[in-house]
């Protein structure tokens, strides 16, 4: 029985050394050729590279690739598994763009388990002119209504005499970058662009350069990439009403706005105040939500609620946004006694009227002689 055992210890021990001997000589070389070319897209740079020279031999394996890259400074990288030996990809220009990438054998002739080469790495680097205070300032862009993009900006420091400034974009779908051709300017400077008809963009990475160029003084270029629908301001709520039901709840309803702006794309935030009199209103949030309506219970017997509603992308179209404007403040609602005071004044006064009449015909009775008839006369 011990001999068996033996035996068969001895068996698995020299199966085991076959199938390691057999992974352990599988390799596989990284790429070769890595290289990296800026096709002026302002920042949408091809990455390509050539097989490793023995990738033939592995017929039994398929041979991918694991391609990562990044801007110096990021933490973390950003992950490609493919079969293509060429990418296109975005930086940020302004840093050192990273690359690195590895070949990974797996099948028959691995015995199915992965086989990793080592990696192998490139870097590009745009020349950085000028030095880093000449950058643009307070870059800042919004898409309004999902119709047309607005950036502003202000000019780096110090700013040079005649210092021309230029906004340059590109976007999947343009064969090359354009310029900006509706310039905002400050005292003939050139501080902002609005960009039309940008719904080709949406859902792409727009990138964005402004450039700027002064006599005998270098500037340093702002390269940012952007998403257009994580910029977008809607207009303000439209047709909000607002009134009150007999049970005391007050009652809300409003239209999207009439514009670009996907209505299922929009979220909104309902806000009351009560009346307080001279003091400056306490706006409370009640709801944010998708609906168009709300209704809510009355917290007081106050005579005036003020409601607002605003909206913005919802989380359903963007990562973020911004809202709108407010629309208009205050409504006036009466209180249900209030409505009750109006109904039985009127009553009341006409009862006063009645009394006083019925007292001064009594008055002319008194003063009238005994025994002759009352000839009613204006004035007794």
């Amino acid at each position: 029985m011990a001999l068996r055992w033996l035996y068969v210890l001895s068996m698995m021990l020299v199966w085991g050394s076959i199938v390691s001997s057999s992974f352990y000589h599988t390799s596989v070389s990284g790429p070769e050729d890595l290289q990296i070319t800026d096709p002026g897209l302002l920042g949408s740079l091809d990455i390509e590279w050539k097989p490793p020279p023995n990738v033939q031999t592995f017929n039994e394996c398929t041979v991918k690739y694991k391609f990562e890259y990044r801007n110096t400074g990021d933490r973390d990288w950003k992950v490609i598994f493919t079969k293509k030996l060429k990418f296109r990809v975005g930086f940020d220009l302004s840093r050192t763009a990273e690359v690195k990438i590895q070949t990974l054998l797996e099948g028959q002739c691995t015995n199915d388990v992965e086989v990793q080469s080592d990696w192998i790495f490139a870097t590009f680097q745009v020349p950085l002119q000028g030095k880093l205070e000449s950058e643009v300032q307070n870059f800042h862009c919004i898409y309004h209504d999902w119709k047309y993009l607005k950036c502003t900006w202000k000019p780096g420091h110090p700013a040079p005499r005649g210092v021309h400034y230029g906004l340059y974009y590109w976007y999947e779908g343009l064969d090359r970058a354009a310029q900006c051709d509706d310039y905002i300017q400050d005292h003939g400077v050139n501080v902002g662009c609005t960009l039309q008809n940008m719904s080709q963009a949406e859902y792409k990475d727009l990138i964005i350069c402004v450039n700027g160029s002064a006599t005998a003084t270098l500037l340093r270029p702002l390269y940012v990439t952007l998403r257009l629908h994580n910029l977008a301001k809607p207009s303000p709520p439209e047709q909000l009403v607002v009134s009150m039901s007999a049970s005391e709840e007050l009652h809300m309803a409003w239209s999207p706005p009439s514009s670009e702006t996907p209505p299922q794309c929009l979220e909104y935030e309902v806000q009351l105040a009560e009346d307080q009199g001279e003091a400056k209103a306490a706006w409370v949030s009640v709801s944010t939500q998708m609906e168009t309506t709300l209704t809510v219970s009355r917290a007081n017997q106050s005579r005036i609620s003020c409601v607002r509603v605003r909206g913005r992308t919802n989380i359903f179209c963007a990562d973020q946004g911004f809202w709108s404007e407010w629309t208009q403040e205050c409504f006036s609602v009466p209180r249900k006694q209030d409505e009750q005071l109006f109904i039985l004044i009127p009553v009341i006064l006409s009862l006063s009227s009645s009394l006083i009449i019925f007292t001064l015909i009594g008055q002319c009775k008194k003063r009238s002689p005994a025994g002759k008839p009352l000839h009613t006369s204006v004035g007794c």
